[in-house]
C-alpha cells in the first residue's frame, strides 16, 4: 500500500493526497510533527527532509528540486491517471511553474496568519522558528498586516485561470491533468482554517475546485465512456 508522509496543510502535500484520492487507490497517510522530519531523513537515506515523501513497498519516492515533479509522475504512471500527456508537458511546465511561485506565495502567507489553529501547541515552537529563520524575524505579523492587501493580489493572480475555464471544465480541456491538482492543492491550502473564500468574482473557478474537489477517476472513465 502507498504511504504518503505529510504535513496535513502543506499545500504541496495536498496535491500528492489529492491525487491519490481521486484515483481511487488505498493508501496511508504519516503525519509528522514539522519540527521532526528524522522520519523522511531515515527513509530517503539522508538525501532528502522535506515533504511530501511516498513509501510504495521499498520504493521511497521524493523531490530532486524545486521544480521537480517526481512523485506525481511516479503516481501518475503507477495508477494510469494520464495527468502528464505528453502533447501537454511544456505548457503543463510553464503553469505549475506560476502556481507553485505567483499562487502559492499568497496562499502560505495567508494561512500561516492562522498558524494557531491548526499547529498543535507541541510543534508550535519548532514551526514559529522554522518560519522566521527563512522569512524573517515577525514574518506571520507582517502577513497579517498585509492580509487585505495579499487577498487583493491573490485575487489578479488567479484571473488567468478563471479565464482559461470559459469553454471548458478543466484547465487544459474536458478532463483534469496535473495543473488542475496543483492549482486545486494551493487553494486547499488557502481554505484549510476556513477563514478564507475564493475570490467572489471568480465563479468559474469556484465550480471548477468544486468539481476538482469531488472528482474520481473511475467516474470519469465511465463519463467519457458514455459519451464516447
Amino acid at each position: 500500500m502507498i504511504e504518503l508522509i505529510q504535513f496535513p496543510w502543506s499545500p504541496f502535500c495536498i496535491v500528492q493526497r489529492r491525487i491519490l484520492e481521486f484515483s481511487g487507490t488505498k493508501f496511508q497517510i504519516t503525519n509528522i510533527p514539522n519540527g521532526d522530519r528524522s522520519l523522511v531523513w531515515r527513509l530517503t537515506r539522508q538525501r532528502y527532509y522535506g515533504v511530501p515523501i511516498i513509501r510504495d513497498g521499498r520504493n521511497v519516492i521524493f523531490e530532486v528540486n524545486d521544480e521537480s515533479q517526481v512523485i506525481a509522475k511516479y503516481l501518475d504512471a503507477k495508477l494510469k491517471l494520464n495527468l502528464f500527456p505528453w502533447p501537454l508537458e511544456g505548457v503543463q511546465s510553464v503553469i505549475w511553474r506560476y502556481i507553485e511561485s505567483e499562487i502559492e506565495s499568497f496562499t502560505f502567507r495567508l494561512n500561516d496568519i492562522y498558524w494557531k489553529e491548526f499547529v498543535p501547541t507541541r510543534e508550535q515552537l519548532a514551526f514559529l522558528r522554522h518560519k522566521e529563520r527563512k522569512f524573517g524575524r515577525g514574518c506571520i505579523e507582517a502577513w497579517a498586516s498585509q492580509q487585505k492587501s495579499m487577498l487583493s493580489q491573490l485575487a489578479g493572480k488567479l484571473m488567468p485561470f478563471e479565464e482559461m475555464l470559459i469553454d471548458k471544465p478543466f484547465l487544459l480541456g474536458g478532463q483534469p491533468h496535473f495543473v488542475d491538482f496543483d492549482l486545486y492543492g494551493m487553494l486547499e491550502n488557502l481554505l484549510f482554517t476556513r477563514h478564507y473564500r475564493l475570490p467572489a468574482p471568480h465563479t468559474r473557478l469556484k465550480e471548477w475546485y468544486s468539481r476538482m474537489g469531488r472528482l474520481d477517476f473511475k467516474s470519469l472513465i465511465r463519463e467519457k465512456e458514455l459519451h464516447s
